[in-house]
């Protein structure tokens, strides 16, 4: 058996989610470490925060793999006063890499939203929400609408959001909240801006996270019905990124371990 490289699992994970398909402006790939460096363990988060490198740091990973870049805005200085910079700082200390795939996962079929959508019980998926590319021939799309397990009222879909996504609390933004529901869409993330797309798809609600006070009276004059579980819910990648990267691992007879971290990085409270 042999150990991978930070390269070869950055190429296994373009595989799954090519950089090509990332929204503009995205900083997704690798965004701290060295690519020649060897991996004996890697970690699985949704967010890359300081008690999360904590954690790394403790477990003795090599790579961390995220869905939400470490860096959406560049470091103005090195302070190491900031707590951001002190990260950084911890990470090149103890030799740990950071990748993050980002809305290249969510817009390739097979993840994010695929996945969010098998939490659901969610079958006959299909994609929706196409988005332009440079290369015309990606076919990119940000949502997937599928049909329900069993027909459920919009306030009984909200019931079992709270359960299957194992949130405390969410907001639903509806009119008719006993309107049956047999098809769902769903965008993982600050999908509000969005919900137009939904018309058309067949769904009668919207599954997606960060609504925005004035889209949710736009989506309600439209007759939308809307479920907000927060965006959180994207935690999924740490029970459903893990089994592939072991899979990759014994393709290629890579000696390999891989966790997931344990910690919530949801910023919110419901009290």
């Amino acid at each position: 058996m042999s150990t991978p490289t930070v390269q070869q699992l950055i190429t296994a994970m373009e595989r799954l989610a090519p950089p090509a398909y990332a929204e503009p402006h995205d900083p997704v790939g690798l965004q701290l470490g060295r690519r020649e460096q060897a991996v004996h363990k890697v970690m699985v988060t949704l967010d890359v925060r300081p008690e999360v490198v904590a954690e790394a740091v403790s477990a003795q990973v090599d790579l961390i793999i995220a869905h939400h870049p470490m860096m959406f805005h560049p470091a103005i200085n090195l302070d190491l006063a900031d707590p951001q910079n002190a990260m950084y700082a911890t990470l090149l200390q103890h030799d740990i890499s950071v990748f993050a795939a980002h809305t290249n996962l969510d817009e390739v079929s097979g993840g994010m939203n695929t996945w969010l959508a098998e939490v659901l019980g969610l079958t006959e998926l299909r994609s929706f929400n196409p988005r332009p590319k440079a290369e015309p021939q990606l076919a990119a799309y940000l949502g997937v609408v599928g049909r329900l397990p069993q027909t459920q009222t919009v306030r009984e879909l909200a019931v079992t959001c709270k359960s299957k996504f194992q949130v405390a609390g969410l907001r639903l933004i509806t009119h008719q909240p006993d309107q049956l529901v047999e098809q769902v869409a769903i965008i993982g993330g600050d999908g509000g801006k969005f919900y137009p797309a939904v018309a058309g798809t067949g769904a009668q609600v919207l599954i997606t996270g960060d609504v925005y006070y004035h889209t949710a009276h736009d989506m309600l004059a439209h007759g939308l019905s809307v479920i907000d579980p927060g965006h959180h819910i994207e935690a999924v990648i740490k029970t459903k990124l893990p089994p592939l990267i072991n899979q990759w691992a014994q393709a290629n007879n890579w000696q390999l371990s891989v966790c997931s971290s344990q910690l919530s990085t949801d910023p919110f409270q419901f009290i």
